[in-house]
């Protein structure tokens, strides 16, 4: 299968430039009298429209550092702004509107809800930034869209099966649906083949180019496969929690 053609490597960074910018970030974990350091204060920028590679060993920080990027851990030191804003200078809600909307997550594992089906875990970001009387409002279009983006990614027959129900292929569009639901300017995939067997992670990994490249998406992939990260713009590499090397 061969690459997507993807845009040339872009000129260095500046304010202007940069969608997301992480200055410093460090991250600790109290463990009984001691504390454990994960983060050691990585300076990262992410380019708008650019895709970045993060590799590193197991036990690096890559989890971690896409963790707090995409606003589900607070760093315990340094700062960050997304799109010119300090996320934690934002309110509870305000931020948490600012990660449904504007930074879309691809896991391993998948994370979808096994009570749902595949219809109704893709429209999962919908359901949670609208109010009740807002969402009755935008569910045909939300679902018109949605079923459209299902269908793209070759669920069109699978839109009622359950989790359980799907292959590790499946439940992985499922979840990448659900991530650029709200068509995010970030996109963060942590290990998104990881747990697909090789076919089925390059069917995967096409989709997931194809999406970031028609929508010019901002995208950070943590990968451990060497092959995969030499397909990205640049290739970010963290070493017991720091920057070693960014080329690009």
């Amino acid at each position: 299968m061969s690459s997507p053609t993807l845009p040339p490597p872009r000129a260095p960074v500046s304010s202007q430039d940069a969608t997301l910018v992480a200055r410093g970030v460090k991250r600790s974990f109290p463990m009984g009298e001691r504390r454990l350091d994960i983060l050691h204060g990585i300076d990262l920028e992410l380019r708008r429209g650019e895709l970045v590679a993060l590799v590193g060993a197991s036990g690096a920080g890559k989890s971690t550092l896409l963790h707090i990027l995409g606003l589900l851990d607070r760093p315990s030191e340094g700062s960050m702004e997304i799109d010119g804003r300090d996320p934690w200078q934002m309110t509870v809600s305000k931020r948490a509107l600012l990660r449904n909307k504007e930074i879309g997550f691809v896991f391993q594992f998948y994370h979808l809800l096994p009570e749902l089906t595949a219809l109704e875990n893709a429209l999962l970001p919908g359901m949670i930034s609208d109010s009740p009387l807002a969402y009755r409002r935008n569910k045909s279009r939300y679902l018109e869209r949605t079923r459209a983006m299902l269908a793209r990614f070759g669920m069109s027959e699978r839109l009622e099966h359950k989790p359980p129900q799907l292959s590790g292929g499946e439940r992985q569009r499922v979840a990448m649906a659900r991530a650029l639901f709200h068509d995010p300017e970030i996109l963060l995939a942590d290990e998104p083949t990881g747990n697909l067997d090789r076919a089925t992670g390059e069917k995967v990994l096409e989709l997931l180019f194809e999406e970031q490249k028609r929508r010019n998406l901002s995208m950070i992939l943590v990968t451990h496969d060497e092959r995969i990260a030499q397909r990205c713009q640049r290739i970010v590499t963290i070493e017991d929690g720091r920057v070693a090397d960014s080329n690009g």
